[in-house]
């Protein structure tokens, strides 16, 4: 899910918690899609009932998008609601995302053209490259080389109307916009498609606008002061959360797939002040674990993690584990095993190309003097001596 960088301050230091809240959901979509690959048929679940906690990966990419929005929106919030320039605003966005994407769409073509295409899909063609490469396949409906790319496009989409919701929180507040851009999609979902939209990845996901700007109000909270700290957010987002689980587990997974577009909003508000309770430090233990040192360097890749391993769980599971071990338990530890470890060892690798650079140096000139080396100057007598406390 960010497939997603979140980076924020408050009061100048960093977030602790939030890099391996990220690194726990894109590891738990790595497990939901070996779970669901090795028990065929999802929704229809027909494995064993102690996994089906895993059938819920679609809740992280939510989660994703509550810090997306909250990770873009905290720097403008602390200054009025002022971006600070569209075009830096947009040039930063696709430095950030386009490049890893697009070395993940060449690995996914690879793979889909060589080795095994997507479950449920077609080969991929030159239109698919085409759709995939300009980001519309939440627009135009191709074959997909990668089934967990439709969140990109998503996401890509949000950021383009980010800086209409900072004006609308700049000219009418963070909970009116809320409420304004949450009231259409609600009226949609009822007099459109008279009360259940389609379910499904290649479409547009107009629902998933009152989440990203759920990240957006709290962002606002957050810049408010400090006197949100004082509640128990914690306590809130397990109200705010126990009638949509009491419902989810009463209806079963096959309402839930066809009912995305209510449960994602519905769980939005939980998932927002759950990240609340986070930046406000407490629970101390819950945040001494995402803060520990392999969450935080799992959350560091989590967006590499999440672009690669989708292919790379289709090809061990369908052509390597299913042919000699079926569609059991057996099977799913297998998967998980080598599909697992080998997306969590390429995702690590994959990011130090296509993902660290771009985070470390923020123009083509910098990547370009970090990756060519610079003709050997003249020796002098004296050298200044090198700090190695940096």
């Amino acid at each position: 899910m960010r497939l997603l960088c979140v980076i924020c301050e408050v009061s100048g230091k960093r977030v602790a918690g939030l890099d391996g809240l990220r690194g726990l959901c894109a590891l738990y979509v790595l497990l939901f899609h070996c779970w669901a690959y090795t028990f065929r048929g999802f929704p229809r679940y027909r494995g064993p009932d102690w996994l089906s906690w895993l059938g819920f990966g679609r809740l992280a990419v939510v989660l994703f998008l509550v810090l997306s929005g909250f990770s873009l929106a905290m720097s403008a919030a602390r200054n009025g609601w002022h971006l600070g320039g569209l075009g830096l605003y947009f040039r930063r966005r696709a430095w950030r995302i386009l490049p890893a994407y697009w070395a993940a769409l060449a690995f996914s073509l690879v793979i889909a053209w060589t080795v095994v295409r997507q479950p449920h899909n077609p080969e991929p063609t030159g239109e698919s490259v085409v759709v995939y490469t300009l980001l519309l396949q939440d627009l135009i409906g191709a074959p997909t080389p990668n089934g967990a790319f439709w969140s990109i496009s998503v996401e890509v989409l949000l950021y383009g109307v980010l800086p209409l919701l900072l004006v609308l929180c700049r000219r009418i507040g963070p909970a009116a916009m809320l409420a304004a851009v949450t009231i259409p999609v609600v009226v949609i979902g009822f007099v459109v498609f008279d009360g259940s939209p389609p379910a499904g990845d290649n479409w547009l996901t107009p629902h998933l606008l009152p989440v990203f700007a759920a990240g957006v109000v709290a962002a606002g909270v957050v810049a408010s002061g400090d006197r949100w700290r004082r509640l128990p957010w914690v306590w809130l987002s397990v109200l705010a959360a126990v009638p949509v689980g009491v419902l989810v587990l009463q209806q079963g997974s096959r309402w839930m797939v066809g009912h995305y577009y209510w449960v994602d909003m519905a769980i939005a508000p939980a998932m927002t002040m759950f990240l609340l309770a986070i930046v406000s430090g407490r629970p101390a233990v819950l945040i001494r674990l995402l803060d520990s040192r392999p969450l935080e360097r799992l959350g560091s890749f989590s967006y590499s993690l999440y672009l690669i391993h989708v292919p790379i769980v289709v090809a061990i599971s369908l052509k390597l584990v299913a042919p000699r071990l079926g569609h059991g338990t057996a099977a799913f530890a297998v998967t998980t095993v080598l599909g697992g470890g080998l997306s969590l060892a390429g995702a690590w690798f994959f990011a130090r190309v296509f993902e660290f650079p771009f985070q470390r140096y923020r123009s083509w000139a910098g990547l370009r003097k970090a990756i060519v080396p610079v003709e050997a100057a003249p020796p002098v007598a004296e050298p200044a001596p090198v700090s190695t406390s940096s």
